[in-house]
């Protein structure tokens, strides 16, 4: 787990300044060592957080003259040891024992199709010496991040530049940093996701996932969709019981959690006391893993909502014995560490649980550098409200399959949005509601639940929840394996039938699998968020913080919201919360404050 950049430049050499600047701006993602390659045109940097080969050999960027390669590389290939063997029975000789070196001999072996041998999360680019060409690659499920940005320098020049953070992007200048109004509404109406390749800003866009992007040495570029799961019934399952759906999901969930312990480091555990964490620290413990580190958190109680799970987190470390960690988190702590966490975000995050992983990461990295988590079960499996409602809607008619999803999901329609914004900000088209009515009319989802679980997986999963997990984690130099986002595991439940995953109020098939390895009363309970109270109940010191974002001279003259809209709010500032429970005036209290810690100081 790193942090990349790079610049590939046209009509001059490479900027090395720039591409030192982005790295220096990713320390904590890679606090182990630093690396700069460059030839020409094409100059990257690397960050590196040791956690596979710790000696010097692993070092990034890796360069092999004999290959005529280069490559940086953030992520972690799971399956690199059986992929290791395939190449030296080809001939390939290896002088690490990194997983980084079997993506350089891999493409030098399968060229761009080395993406569909590798088992894990990445983002890496790939750079042929000779020609100058490169290739930026992102995993299946966006897992790792991977910004992109133009530069135009006049006359002809300019060039590409690529980082694991947009941050790191504005902080080598030459970035546009006005805002995207195409972005602001995706933020504003669709939960705070901005779906690839959108960002909040106007001069970063990002890769979306399962996708390469190859750039010539002329600046010209192109990109390829490599990956995309198909949520349809399969013809050679069709005949599977329920109990056969339930052994194969066990056994395919099995096989990820085994796979994400490779690592020459221990690997520990976050336990929420939800189904999803519970039933990995219960598949670990079945591994072998004895003295498992697990680790929980809990919050102040705010507005009569109880800020921590411990009765159950507590059930699984007793039945499975684990070395458990309980962090208990005080109101005086928390505000602190609410600027640590905004300078974490690559991009404006909205939920709560951002805070919570923020601090529970700072704890989790004093004993290991690498923990597996339960995020992606909800959308892989259908565990939220809105799901259910979905078997209504007419499958053959995306529209009415939206309407729905939106009633549950959006946090404001196209209307809402507007009389939010001040005139110069309002779009006449409602892009949001195109975009997923877009999405839902692809072809590859057989029912209205389908196009929902669809949408959530491929994208509102990967800009809310991985990249959470992925931004608070590395902001504490450690690493976390998601499993329920093995790829495997998320095509088979692609074409598992939207009924049983639906049933038992979400999760239906999931939780009855999960009998045979953990304690019931943890998966008969009722459904539990990450509850940062303070956050969605906002008061005191927490609401001064937003109103004073809001009235800052940054704010002003940025003049993004209507007086009267803002005024209504902050005069009663829990009144009105969106459908999905959260604080809309923690929303755009959020954005105001994201854009003073990373745009206003530095452009």
């Amino acid at each position: 787990m790193c942090g990349i950049a790079g610049e590939i430049a046209r009509g001059r050499p490479a900027n090395l300044a720039a591409v030192a600047a982005m790295t220096d701006a990713m320390v904590p993602r890679g606090p182990d060592s630093s690396g700069m390659w460059a030839s020409d045109g094409v100059a990257m940097g690397h960050r590196r957080l040791a956690i596979i080969d710790l000696s010097s050999h692993g070092h990034q960027p890796m360069h092999d003259p004999d290959l005529g390669l280069t490559v940086a590389f953030n992520g972690c290939i799971y399956n690199y040891p059986e992929l290791r063997r395939e190449l030296l029975g080809k001939g390939y000789r290896f002088f690490s024992h990194s997983d980084t070196e079997v993506v350089l001999k891999g493409y030098k072996e399968w060229g761009e199709k080395v993406v569909d041998h590798l088992f894990g999360m990445f983002a890496f680019a790939v750079t042929e010496t000779d020609s100058g060409r490169v290739l930026l690659a992102r995993d299946r499920l966006g897992i790792k991040p991977l910004y992109w940005s133009e530069v135009a320098d006049g006359n002809g020049t300019g060039a590409l530049r690529f980082a694991s953070s947009l941050p790191a992007l504005v902080a080598a200048g030459g970035v546009d940093t006005d805002l995207d109004p195409v972005a602001l509404h995706h933020y504003l109406s669709f939960h705070s996701v901005v779906p690839p390749p959108h960002t909040i800003l106007k001069g970063v866009r990002k890769l979306p996932p399962g996708t390469l992007m190859r750039i010539e040495p002329d600046g010209s570029r192109s990109e390829k969709t490599y990956w995309e799961p198909a949520f349809e019934r399969s013809a050679e399952r069709a005949g599977w019981s329920e109990r056969d759906w339930q052994d194969a999901i066990l056994a395919s969930l099995r096989t990820a959690v085994e796979r994400r312990l490779v690592a020459d480091v221990p690997v520990g555990c976050l336990l929420s006391g939800g189904l999803d964490s519970s039933l990995i620290v219960g598949l670990l413990a079945e591994a072998g893993q004895h003295g498992l580190q697990t680790f929980s958190i809990g919050f102040e109680a705010a507005g009569g909502e109880e800020g921590d799970e411990f009765k159950y987190s507590d059930v699984i470390a007793r039945h499975f014995d684990t070395d458990h960690h309980q962090i208990r988190i005080d109101t005086a702590r928390m505000l602190p560490s609410l600027t640590g966490a905004i300078g974490a975000m690559a991009e404006p995050m909205v939920s709560h649980d951002c805070v919570a992983f923020y601090l529970l990461s700072e704890e989790v990295s004093k004993h290991v550098k690498v923990v597996q988590s339960g995020q992606g079960a909800d959308e892989i499996f259908a565990g939220y409200h809105w799901y259910p409602p979905m078997a209504h809607a007419r499958d053959d008619d995306p529209a009415d399959a939206l309407s729905r999803y939106r009633t549950a999901f959006f946090d404001r329609d196209h209307a809402a949005v507007n009389r939010l914004l001040q005139p110069q900000w309002r779009l006449d088209d409602d892009v949001s509601g195109d975009y997923a009515l877009r999405h839902f009319s692809h072809p590859g989802a057989g029912t209205a639940t389908d196009r929902a679980l669809r949408l959530d997986t491929t994208v509102m999963l990967v800009d809310d929840p991985v990249k959470r997990v992925d931004n608070m984690t590395m902001a504490w130099g450690l690493e976390g394996r998601v499993p329920f986002l093995d790829h495997e595991l998320v095509e088979l439940a692609a074409t598992c039938p939207p009924e049983l995953k639906t049933a038992f109020d979400g999760k239906g098939v999931l939780k009855e699998a999960a009998r045979t390895v953990i304690p019931s009363e943890v998966i008969d309970r009722p459904k539990g968020y990450f509850p940062v109270p303070a956050l969605k109940h906002l008061a005191g010191p927490y609401l001064d913080l937003v109103r004073d974002a809001l009235h800052s001279q940054a704010a002003r003259s940025r003049d993004l919201f209507a007086t009267g809209a803002v005024d209504q709010m902050l005069a009663d500032p829990n009144g009105n919360l969106t459908p999905l429970r959260g604080n809309p005036l923690w929303q755009i209290g959020l954005l105001e404050l994201w854009l003073a810690r990373h745009v206003d100081g530095v452009s």
